[in-house]
């Protein structure tokens, strides 16, 4: 090996859940530099998912991310002039970056006035097994069934 992995950087809690992955999913919500919009949006969102759902809204948030959260998805590999889709394993870490994106990405398309409404609605309806964000794991996984055939091309 030539060089040194790269160490991931380490995210700091946000300051009114304590919670890496509320900050993370902040972290992306964020746009232009401005943070603490970024948080005002999320924190509504729990806000108006508490009064919809009269649970807690982190929960809510939590049980999103774990059912919008991939296992499988599909890589494209070259051999011998064709290209292969073959199916593999998503680390942990690549998982929930990509299940904060489809959340954020599905909220974004949806018709209600604000953001932190269309986010609070993709939550409940994610938390609920529903909605687009899972319609796109499920597509994903779909998928990685249609090309295990192309399996041994991993390595």
């Amino acid at each position: 090996m030539r060089k040194k992995r790269a160490n991931p950087r380490l995210t700091t809690p946000d300051p009114k859940y304590s919670d890496v992955l509320v900050s993370e999913f902040i972290n992306c919500v964020m746009k232009n530099g401005k943070k603490h919009l970024a948080r005002a949006i999320v924190y509504d969102a729990f806000s108006i998912i508490e009064k919809r759902t009269k649970g807690n809204g982190l929960d809510v948030f939590r049980k999103a991310l774990h059912n919008t959260r991939p296992v499988l998805e599909v890589k494209a590999r070259r051999v011998g002039g064709a290209t292969y889709q073959v199916p593999t394993e998503v680390r942990e870490s690549r998982s929930v970056a990509l299940a904060i994106r489809w959340l954020i990405n599905y909220a974004n398309d949806r018709k209600e006035k604000s953001m932190s409404q269309k986010l609070a609605a993709e939550f409940i309806a994610a938390s609920n097994g529903e909605g687009n964000a899972i319609k796109k794991k499920e597509d994903t996984h779909k998928m990685a069934e249609a090309n295990k055939a192309f399996a041994h091309f991993k390595w």
